[in-house]
C-alpha cells in the first residue's frame, strides 16, 4: 500500500474522529448544563475544531483570521452575540410574552433575546442538531477572538498595540465614519485580522447591516474585547443549558404539538379519510408549480414556464408572490402559520379544487374525480427534527374518543444537499442513506428515477446518500474518503437517514401508515464542497438553484396525480 494512500486513510480516520468527539463532548456538556467554551471544558471541543479544519470554516488553523467562515457563523447567529460573555440555550420559556423583542438571525429561524449587556438567550425548540449547530458555530467564533486577542496583546499587563487603541476609537465613536474614516479603520483592522486591505473591504459591505454599517468592525473589536477580558482578568466566557431545556430535549415536544394542528386541520376540513401525500420542500415550489400559470396570466404569455418561477424567486417580486398565494387560497390551498416553536409552515392542497385546464402539468381527471388527494407540504426539517416531525404526523389522530389512521399514501422529500461529483444546480436521486459516523444504513425503493427527470438540461446523478451530524464539520477528507468508497456516496445533507427512520417506523414496525406508502427523495446541489470555493460559505445558489428545484417539483407532482 503506497504511503500517500495511507496518509490520506489516516487523515480521513483522524477527521471521523474528531467528529465523534465532538458529538460525545457536546452531549456531555449539555448533560453537565455549562461549560467555558475557552477554559478547560471547551478544549476537547476546540481542539477537534482545528484537527478537522472544516471546508466551511476555511483557514481556522492558520494564524489570520478567516472571512468567510465569520460571515457564514454571523449570519446564523443572533446579532450581538459577539458583544455577550453569557450565551444561555433555552427551551421556549416565555420570552415571546415579555418586553424582550426577539431577535432572529439572517440564515437561521431561531428566536434570541438579549437579556441585558452581557446576555444573550438563545431559544431552541427544533431537537439536538440545533444546539450541535449553535455550538460548533460558537466554538469557532471563539478560537478566531483568541486569535484576534493574540495580535494585538503586548504583555501581560495587558497593553496592546496601536493598531487595537485605532480600532477600538473608531468603534465607540458616536458619530458616523466618512469614507476617510472608514478606510483608515480598515487598515488597522486588516492588520489585526493578518489579511489585506483588499481582502477586508471587498467582504466589508457584506457584514453590514442597515442600523450597523461598519458591522464587521464592531464585531472584530468585541470578539478581540472579550477575549482579551478572558486573557488578562480571567472573565470567560461561559454556554449554559436551562434546566427546562435539559429536560425537555429529545421528547419531541414541539414535533407534537406541531403534529397535532395538522391533523387537527386535516380534520376540521373533512380531509381526514382521503389519501395524504405529504411533501417536505420550500413554501413556494409546490403552489407556484399549480397557481402560477393562472395567477400570472400577463408575465406567463411573455416568458417560459422557468423564467415565471425565476422572477418569482426574486427578492424585489413580493407583489407576484402575492398575487400567486392569492389565488392559492382561493383555490383549495389552506395554509398554517407554525406557532408550535418546531418552526416548520404547512400548506394543505386539496386537489379536488384544481382546475386542470390552468395547470401545465400532466394531471389525470379520473384522479382528482374519484380519489381527490390531498397534497401537505412542510417545510424543512432541521436535522435530528426531521425524525421526531415526521414520526409524530405519521401516528393515528385522536378525536372523540376515536383513533383514525392516517391514509398515506406517499412521503415525498425535495431538499438541497453537498455533491461530490457534479456542481452547483445538479440532481442527485438517493438509494439509501447512511447515518455518518456509522454502518447505518437506510435502503429505499425511490419512486423517482434517473430517467425521470434527465434530458431536462439539469445533470441527475443516482447513488446513495450520507446525512450527516452537521454540514459545518464536513471536510475534504472525509468527503475524499466517502466518495471514493464502496458505499458509492454522491452527496451529502443533514435529514434523509432521519426521515426514513420515521417513514420505516410507521409503516413496517409501528404500522400506523401502510407498509406500502411510496417514498420519494431528490436534492439539488447547494454546492460541492470538494471543489474549493464551492462550499456553502461562498454565498447562495442565486437562480441556480431554481431550475432543478421545479423540475424535481413537478415531477413529484406528476407521479403524485397521474
Amino acid at each position: 500500500m503506497s504511503s500517500k494512500k495511507h496518509h490520506a486513510r489516516t487523515r480521513a480516520q483522524e477527521s471521523s474522529n474528531a467528529i465523534e468527539r465532538m458529538y460525545i463532548t457536546m452531549r456531555h456538556l449539555f448533560n453537565r448544563g455549562f461549560y467555558k467554551p475557552m477554559g478547560v471544558s471547551g478544549e476537547t471541543l476546540r481542539q477537534s475544531l482545528l484537527l478537522l479544519r472544516p471546508e466551511i470554516y476555511g483557514s481556522i488553523g492558520e494564524e489570520k483570521a478567516e472571512l468567510e467562515g465569520l460571515l457564514y457563523v454571523i449570519d446564523r447567529l443572533p446579532v450581538g452575540i459577539e458583544e455577550c460573555t453569557f450565551i444561555n440555550l433555552t427551551s421556549d420559556e416565555g420570552y415571546s410574552n415579555s418586553h424582550f423583542k426577539p431577535i432572529i438571525p439572517e440564515k437561521r429561524r431561531r428566536n434570541c433575546y438579549r437579556i441585558d449587556d452581557e446576555q444573550m438567550n438563545i431559544e431552541i425548540t427544533r431537537g439536538r442538531s440545533e444546539i450541535y449547530d449553535i455550538l460548533t458555530h460558537l466554538t469557532f467564533l471563539f478560537i478566531e477572538s483568541h486569535k484576534i486577542s493574540n495580535r494585538v496583546v503586548i504583555n501581560e499587563q495587558g497593553h496592546t498595540t496601536r493598531d487595537w487603541i485605532k480600532l477600538e476609537k473608531a468603534v465607540l465613536s458616536k458619530k458616523k465614519l466618512t469614507q476617510e474614516e472608514r478606510e483608515v479603520a480598515i487598515t488597522h483592522t486588516a492588520n489585526i485580522l493578518g489579511r489585506t486591505f483588499n481582502e477586508l473591504s471587498s467582504v466589508y459591505d457584506e457584514f453590514a447591516t442597515a442600523s450597523q454599517p461598519e458591522r464587521l468592525l464592531h464585531i472584530v473589536y468585541w470578539l478581540g474585547k472579550l477575549a482579551i477580558e478572558e486573557q488578562i482578568n480571567n472573565n470567560k466566557r461561559t454556554i449554559t443549558f436551562s434546566p427546562v431545556l435539559r429536560e425537555r430535549i429529545g421528547h419531541h415536544i414541539h414535533g407534537e404539538i406541531w403534529a397535532d394542528t395538522v391533523k387537527e386541520v386535516l380534520y376540521k376540513h373533512d380531509l381526514m379519510e382521503r389519501p395524504l401525500h405529504i411533501i417536505s420542500a420550500n413554501m413556494h415550489s409546490v403552489m407556484n408549480t399549480l397557481f402560477s400559470l393562472n395567477a400570472l396570466k400577463k408575465e406567463a404569455t411573455k416568458k417560459s414556464v422557468f423564467e415565471v418561477y425565476e422572477s418569482l424567486s426574486k427578492k424585489e417580486n413580493q407583489t407576484l408572490r402575492n398575487k400567486v398565494t392569492k389565488e392559492a387560497l382561493q383555490n383549495g390551498m389552506i395554509y398554517i402559520d407554525d406557532t408550535s416553536g418546531a418552526n416548520i409552515d404547512v400548506q394543505i392542497f386539496d386537489t379536488s379544487k384544481l382546475n386542470i385546464s390552468d395547470v401545465d402539468i400532466r394531471i389525470s381527471e379520473s384522479i382528482l374525480k374519484e380519489k381527490k388527494p390531498v397534497i401537505i407540504v412542510m417545510d424543512y426539517a432541521f436535522g435530528e427534527q426531521a425524525y421526531e416531525t415526521i414520526d409524530e404526523l405519521l401516528k393515528p389522530y385522536k378525536a372523540k374518543g376515536k383513533k383514525t389512521h392516517l391514509n398515506v399514501e406517499s412521503v415525498s422529500i425535495m431538499g438541497k444537499a453537498g455533491i461530490l461529483e457534479g456542481g452547483k444546480g445538479d440532481i442527485m436521486i438517493p438509494s439509501a442513506h447512511i447515518f455518518e459516523g456509522t454502518a447505518d444504513n437506510y435502503p429505499f425503493e425511490n419512486e423517482l428515477k434517473k430517467e425521470d427527470l434527465e434530458g431536462q438540461g439539469v445533470a441527475v446523478y443516482e447513488g446513495s446518500m450520507i446525512t450527516v451530524l452537521g454540514t459545518s464539520l464536513q471536510n475534504k477528507d472525509i468527503l475524499k474518503f466517502f466518495y471514493n468508497s464502496t458505499w458509492q456516496v454522491i452527496g451529502l445533507e443533514m435529514e434523509g437517514a432521519h426521515y426514513q427512520k420515521a417513514i420505516q417506523a410507521a409503516s413496517k414496525v409501528r404500522g400506523s401508515i401502510s407498509p406500502n406508502v411510496k417514498v420519494r427523495y431528490a436534492y439539488y446541489a447547494s454546492d460541492n464542497p470538494l471543489e474549493t470555493g464551492a462550499t456553502l460559505a461562498s454565498g447562495g445558489l442565486g437562480t441556480s438553484g431554481v431550475k432543478p428545484t421545479y423540475l424535481i417539483t413537478r415531477t413529484i407532482l406528476e407521479q403524485i396525480l397521474n
